[in-house]
């Protein structure tokens, strides 16, 4: 129930975001436009977001029939551990990006579906590939994908309108509200990234990051897992999550590279209090300081505590 009154009330928002942009653009008729078009919007991204973000990262599934090993044991553990929390098995996606991430996505665990980049499933061992799809796995039990796939649309939806507005609007003086209204158009977009960051909240990825641990029973994996991705991910652009910054929240860590306005969007809590969470769960405390992990010349992570059975050669002990 309280999933549910949390959608409605971000739709609602959002939808209401995307009719005063209308207002400020065309007036009482625009206005008008702009409802039909919201309400048309929610209806649709309802039963299609899913489809559309897994299209826009250029995503492709695989099943356990793939050629490829390597493939075969990702489709295998996310079916496993997705029999193991006694959930229906999600479509198992992957992404050609060289950046480590991974998301979920999709309206119900019936409907659901998991994704992990190429650069996440090349760097990790395979202890910590489970671990990062049982927190993604965590997101579906949880009912979390509706709610960030249907806000990462519309927030994404709204920003272009009002960027549209601002760029092609015609004459301020003929808006509602003039120069003012030019203003609060400059104000939207960001407002929309606000009820991003609102909807996502960071007691979810926190709870995602418990419910993980629980499915895959190996918090350290995890924690081991995320610093890695964090250490790596910021020095390796993701340009369709630099295109679309409002579906940086639908990550397991930030895609965005942290410059100017992709700041609105980071949603997600800091990892070394992810990790201490972690550690907490498997019984260790926080992980001992050690020197910092520098990625492409600029960023830091904290250390890495790394799996007890880490493969020698490759990430599928092979």
């Amino acid at each position: 129930m309280h999933n549910h009154l949390r959608t409605f009330m971000l739709l609602a928002g959002l939808t209401a975001l995307f009719v005063g942009i209308g207002y400020l653009i065309g007036g009482p008729t625009g206005m008008a436009i702009a409802l039909a078009i919201g309400v048309a919007m929610n209806f649709f991204s309802y039963w299609n977001s899913d489809k559309i973000v897994l299209r826009m990262y250029g995503a492709r599934e695989v099943d356990p029939g793939t050629t490829d090993p390597f493939l075969r044991n990702y489709v295998s553990d996310v079916f496993e551990m997705s029999d193991k929390a006694g959930m229906p098995r999600p479509k198992v996606y992957v992404m050609e990006t060289e950046q480590p991430n991974a998301f979920a996505t999709g309206r119900n665990p019936e409907n659901a579906a998991v994704a992990a980049t190429m650069g996440l499933l090349r760097m990790l061992d395979r202890r910590e590939i489970r671990g990062v799809m049982a927190h993604e796995l965590a997101h579906v039990k949880n009912h979390d994908t509706l709610t960030m796939t249907i806000t990462a649309t519309l927030a994404g939806a709204i920003s272009s309108l009002a960027n549209f507005a601002l760029f092609f609007g015609g004459n301020d003086r003929e808006r509602p509200g003039g120069i003012i209204g030019t203003i609060a158009l400059m104000i939207l977009a960001p407002m929309a990234a606000a009820l991003v960051q609102m909807a996502i909240s960071r007691g979810r990825e926190y709870e995602a990051d418990k419910g993980g641990a629980e499915i895959s029973g190996d918090p350290q994996a995890l924690a081991s897992a995320l610093q890695k991705i964090e250490a790596y991910a910021h020095g390796i652009v993701n340009v369709t999550a630099e295109r679309n910054p409002a579906t940086g929240q639908m990550f397991i860590i930030n895609p965005l590279n942290g410059h100017g306005a992709d700041n609105l969007f980071s949603t997600h809590p800091a990892t070394a209090n992810r990790v201490a969470a972690l550690m907490k769960l498997n019984g260790r405390g926080a992980p001992p300081p050690v020197q910092p992990i520098v990625s492409g010349g600029r960023r830091s992570a904290t250390a890495v505590p790394t799996t007890s059975a880490a493969p020698k050669r490759g990430p599928w002990n092979s």
